[in-house]
């Protein structure tokens, strides 16, 4: 898309890959205005929104461009806390991170921009678009394209990624070269939502700290830990008063706060099929085509096809790693993006 003249919404989040997008557009003579989206914060707990969302101000400041807030703190808790707190709940492993690019992102945030007369959206995300279509970022250690799969294709029609097409250090050097205020500023390790918030001390807030029995695969009692509900299977967990590991969660007794461990990680018996649900694609799969799947971020990459049902993904050769219900599986075709599902 040619920028010069365009009415760009960017979504300032404080960090440095949103300033450097604001201030890029700027430059290729877009009309940006920069909002930053105000989520749901757990109660009680530190949180830096404010923090952001000042660092978020000056940039706008800096680059003189039009600073807005949007509140999208009922769609985040409707979509992305609820929808944690309820996998977790039912011991599978999700991915809130898809959830608040569909539901906030690319949902509250871009139907405000739309409803504002914006002729597209722009974030930091280190993806790339390219006549609707999406690919992966350059960068391969930073793509963030697999968290974007959920994406309603109308959006990304309307969605730029400036920093698609170079690398972290890049960016690092335009934020210098453009004086921004927060370019020397640490890169967020939290999820979307939590910020410096660990989804361990979160869900232990919400559930509470249940201590339970940590059992071998025989029945032995090898030490505690802090709530089966906040252990997802093959973590390697760190038990209270058990002893040398490495341990590994290997099942799960939700109703009685049991967990199964053992010294080796989780093993499984070879897949030749991976259901899926809430399946979106962006491309249309070809029948009988090759692709890549990936089914943990920055995880292996396999090759398989799709389904005749489009309900599945068949890996070849059969997957011999265990996955995690509830996490996504995202396919490619070479570096396309064409859509993704949830594991079931």
């Amino acid at each position: 898309m040619d920028v010069k003249g365009k009415k760009i919404f960017v979504g300032l989040s404080g960090g440095v890959d949103s300033a450097v997008t604001a201030a890029l557009l700027k430059e290729a003579g877009a009309k940006v205005t920069g909002v930053f989206i105000k989520g749901w914060y757990p109660p009680g707990m530190p949180c830096t929104w404010s923090a952001d969302r000042r660092d978020a101000m000056h940039v706008a400041a800096r680059l003189h461009i039009p600073f807005e807030t949007l509140d999208a703190s009922e769609e985040y808790k409707k979509g992305v806390i609820d929808y944690l707190l309820r996998e977790y709940k039912a011991g599978r492993t999700p991915n809130p991170d898809v959830m608040c690019n569909r539901e906030v992102k690319f949902g509250a945030f871009f139907t405000y921009a739309m409803n504002e007369g914006a002729d597209a959206v722009a974030t930091g995300h280190y993806a790339r678009t390219e006549e609707g279509k999406l690919f992966r970022g350059v960068d391969e250690s930073k793509d963030q394209s697999y968290f974007l799969w959920a994406v309603p294709r109308a959006a990304l029609q309307k969605t730029l990624f400036p920093l698609g097409g170079i690398q972290k250090d890049v960016t690092r050097n335009l934020a210098k070269k453009f004086n921004l205020p927060n370019a020397t500023k640490r890169d967020s390790q939290g999820i979307c939502f939590l910020g410096s918030i660990s989804v361990e001390d979160f869900l232990q807030n919400e559930f509470g700290s249940e201590r339970g029995i940590a059992v071998d695969e025989t029945g032995i009692e090898i030490g505690s830990h802090s709530g089966a509900l906040v252990h997802t299977l093959g973590e390697r967990i760190a038990l209270t008063s058990a002893k040398p590991g490495p341990w590994y969660v290997v099942k799960k007794d939700i109703q009685q706060n049991v967990l199964i461990v053992s010294r080796t990680p989780l093993t499984a018996s070879p897949k030749e099929k991976i259901p899926l649900t809430q399946i979106n694609w962006l491309s249309e799969p070809r029948d009988g085509e090759s692709l890549t799947g990936q089914y943990r971020y920055h995880g292996p990459k396999i090759t398989g096809k799709v389904s005749e049902d489009k309900a599945a993904f068949l890996p070849y050769p059969f997957l011999n790693e265990p996955i995690a219900e509830g996490q996504s599986l995202v396919m490619y075709r070479g570096e396309e993006l064409i859509g993704g599902g949830i594991i079931s």
